[in-house]
């Protein structure tokens, strides 16, 4: 029988927000080639758990692992994770184009003496050719050389998109990628999302108020709310009555035309 081994593993895990206690008790197991979605209110946690699983924050108590290894631990493995905020803040006077701030993401994997042994040129010349496929797929290539600070916030959601994309990754965590991009924007970036995870063969964690898009393209569901109301496939957890128990009766559920 074979047993997937989960990319991600979250077990009975609290973390505080200040000396607030933003999330308790939180498992949860993400399996390859998943699309797992963590909704719930504003102030439920979500991104307190997403730096939590990114070891910006240490947990108060439970465990994280990632590709089977505590997060702590990941070594070299950290190239295989990818991440884009909600909120990317940066020097908009800082004279960077798009395709050198694609570029940082390229990290040249293999044997240390033989990378440095390696021909400088042809380096440069393969850094090169990744960068330009990252944004040809992220449909950002005409950006390539416009500095950053003259984005607009979904032509920036597609920039750090190809920069999770220059290398190859096996888990993408999106914190609210969505905010400040209109509802046209998030719809395309949602179907862009979908046909890199299927081509790419990525696990994605992504935290999203959008419960529409939710519905339609991920696999399962977290609803959060400090500890975890329930989970399961977007059929189920997002249910009028689980809905509920999570948001409590203001909930306003976006609906969208497409």
């Amino acid at each position: 029988m074979n047993i997937e081994i989960p990319i991600l593993k979250v077990e009975k895990l609290s973390a505080k927000k200040g000396n607030y206690l933003a999330i308790f008790d939180v498992s949860f197991e993400l399996l390859p080639g998943t699309n797992t979605a963590i909704v719930g209110p504003n102030g439920a946690g979500k991104s307190t758990l997403v730096q939590a699983v990114l070891d910006l924050i240490p947990p108060t108590t439970g465990n994280i692992e990632i590709f089977g290894r505590p997060v702590t631990r990941l070594g070299n493995l950290c190239h295989q994770l990818g991440y884009v905020p909600q909120h990317f803040i940066f020097d908009r006077s800082f004279p960077i184009s798009v395709s050198e701030l694609v570029g940082l993401g390229w990290v040249k994997q293999g044997n240390r003496e033989r990378i440095f042994s390696q021909n400088l040129w042809r380096r440069n010349q393969e850094k090169a050719t990744d960068v330009t496929s990252a944004l040809r797929r992220t449909d950002a290539y005409h950006l390539r050389n416009q500095a950053i600070g003259t984005l607009s916030g979904g032509q920036l959601k597609r920039v750090l998109l190809a920069y999770c994309l220059v290398m190859p990754r096996k888990l993408l965590i999106l914190d609210e990628a969505f905010a400040g991009v209109d509802v046209q924007g998030t719809a395309d970036f949602y179907t862009l999302l979908n046909e890199l995870k299927q081509e790419e063969g990525w696990t994605v964690l992504q935290v999203s108020h959008d419960i529409d898009m939710v519905s339609r393209y991920c696999d399962r569901v977290i609803c959060l709310n400090q500890t975890i109301v329930c989970t399961g496939v977007p059929e189920v957890a997002l249910s009028p009555q689980n809905l509920l128990a999570t948001y409590g009766p203001g909930l306003s559920r976006y609906q969208h035309n497409h």
